[in-house]
C-alpha cells in the first residue's frame, strides 16, 4: 500500500508515479467515501459528443466541470469553458470549447468529493496552495471496427497545469491505451496501461509530457470504449 509520502517522493523524483487499482482504492478510501461509486462509473453512459475535434473524429465523449478546491472544502464553481493555448494542444487549442456539464448528482456524490480532496491533499504536499483551480473531465473514448480511438489526440503533450489526475472507471473491448511519460526533451521515462477500475496516473505537468496509444476493439463484431476521469490541479 502506498502512503501520501511515498507518492510525493514519486513525483518529485521521476515527475509522475502509476498507481495500481487496489492501492489507489484505499488511499481514496481513507480520504473519504466511495459509496457511491456505481453510480458515478454509470455515469459514463451519459455523456455528450465532443464537437471540437480537429481532426474530424467522433470517437469522444465527455463532460467538464470546475471546482476551487481548498482548506475550506470543495466548491463546485459556475459553467465555464475549458481553455488551452496552442502552445499545449497544437490539435484543439486556441478556442474556448464549452462542453456538456458533469451531472449535480455526481459532481456532488461522494466519491467526487473524496477524489477532489484526495488530491488536494496529495498535490498541497508538494507545493500548497491557499486555493486549487480544479478542471474534472470525464471522457469516453470509443473504438469500433476500422475506427480507432484517440484518447490523446494531440500526441505527447502537457496540460498547462499544476498536477493531473487520470483514473481509470472502466474499459470494455478495448486493445491497448498505453500511457507513456516523456520529459521535456522527449527522452522516454515510462510506460504503463490503465485496465482495472482505479488504476491510476499522477502527473507533474510541469516536468514531463504524457499520452496515450489509439485504442481498438478486440472483438471487432462489438463495439469498445475506455472511461477515465482527468482531473487537473492548477494553483489559483
Amino acid at each position: 500500500m502506498h502512503t501520501l509520502k511515498q507518492l510525493t517522493d514519486l513525483l518529485r523524483i521521476d515527475g509522475y508515479t502509476f498507481v495500481r487499482g487496489e492501492a489507489m482504492r484505499g488511499l481514496l478510501g481513507q480520504a473519504g467515501s466511495l459509496t457511491d461509486w456505481d453510480v458515478f462509473a454509470a455515469s459514463w453512459d451519459d455523456l455528450g459528443s465532443d464537437t471540437y475535434m480537429a481532426d474530424g473524429g467522433r470517437y469522444r465523449k465527455r463532460r467538464h466541470a470546475v471546482f476551487a478546491v481548498g482548506a475550506a472544502g470543495v466548491a463546485r464553481q459556475p459553467a465555464q469553458p475549458h481553455y488551452q493555448s496552442r502552445d499545449y494542444n497544437t490539435l484543439n487549442g486556441g478556442i474556448e470549447r464549452w462542453f456538456e456539464p458533469v451531472t449535480e448528482v455526481v459532481g456532488a456524490g461522494p466519491t467526487m468529493t473524496t477524489i477532489l480532496v484526495f488530491c488536494r491533499d496529495l498535490f498541497g504536499m508538494i507545493g500548497p496552495a491557499p486555493v486549487w483551480h480544479v478542471e474534472i473531465h470525464q471522457f469516453r473514448i470509443e473504438a469500433r471496427f476500422g475506427l480507432e480511438g484517440r484518447p490523446t489526440p494531440e500526441g505527447l503533450h502537457r496540460d498547462g497545469v499544476d498536477y493531473v489526475l487520470v483514473l481509470m472507471v472502466n474499459r470494455r473491448n478495448i486493445a491497448s491505451g498505453m500511457t507513456s511519460v516523456h520529459d521535456l526533451a522527449g527522452t522516454a521515462l515510462g510506460h504503463f496501461t490503465l485496465t482495472a477500475p482505479f488504476d491510476a496516473a499522477l502527473v507533474d505537468d510541469a516536468r514531463v509530457l504524457h499520452g496515450v496509444t489509439p485504442v481498438e476493439p478486440l472483438d471487432p463484431a462489438e463495439p469498445g470504449y475506455r472511461d477515465v476521469l482527468v482531473v487537473t490541479f492548477r494553483r489559483g
